[in-house]
């Protein structure tokens, strides 16, 4: 369904479910692009030291990393007009017991719904949840497309 295509969109319609795996390797290759280089993202002793349960995955990297299924939903990254969530618990990445460091150990589980439409403006707003295992991570979260 492509965003310019409003008049399919219904209240409560799921446009997108993903799982989406994090590794350190994720940690890591975020943190170099970001330049966020805090030790609480790779450092299993500090972030406990700190009175984390363990190293967490950026804020930004989960938002980044949720949005993405909608974008490749939309067609379009230009339709997104707002985006906002507020971080509700910290993304937990255990260091794999084995294999490599890019060995998922943690998944984002997202559903993306379609909470409002206003075809007056051609806007819609698409309503997500987002879980690590049984643990809402982001709420509030909603993104705003426009055609």
């Amino acid at each position: 369904m492509s965003v310019t295509d409003f008049s399919q969109l219904t209240i409560g319609d799921t446009v997108v479910e993903a799982e989406i795996p994090l590794s350190r390797a994720s940690l890591v290759d975020y943190a170099g692009a970001s330049g966020d280089h805090n030790p609480i993202h790779w450092s299993e002793r500090f972030a406990t030291e700190v009175g984390l349960e363990g190293v967490i995955a950026h804020g930004m990297l989960s938002m980044a990393v949720v949005i993405a299924p909608v974008v490749e939903w939309i067609g379009d990254p230009g339709a997104i007009v707002d985006y906002r969530t507020r971080f509700s618990a910290p993304v937990l990445v255990p260091d794999a017991e084995s294999g490599t460091p890019a060995t998922p150990t943690a998944t984002l589980s997202m559903t993306a719904v379609v909470g409002a439409v206003d075809g007056a403006v051609g806007t819609a707003r698409i309503d997500v949840t987002v879980k690590s295992g049984d643990q809402d991570v982001l709420s509030r979260t909603q993104i705003r497309v426009s055609r």
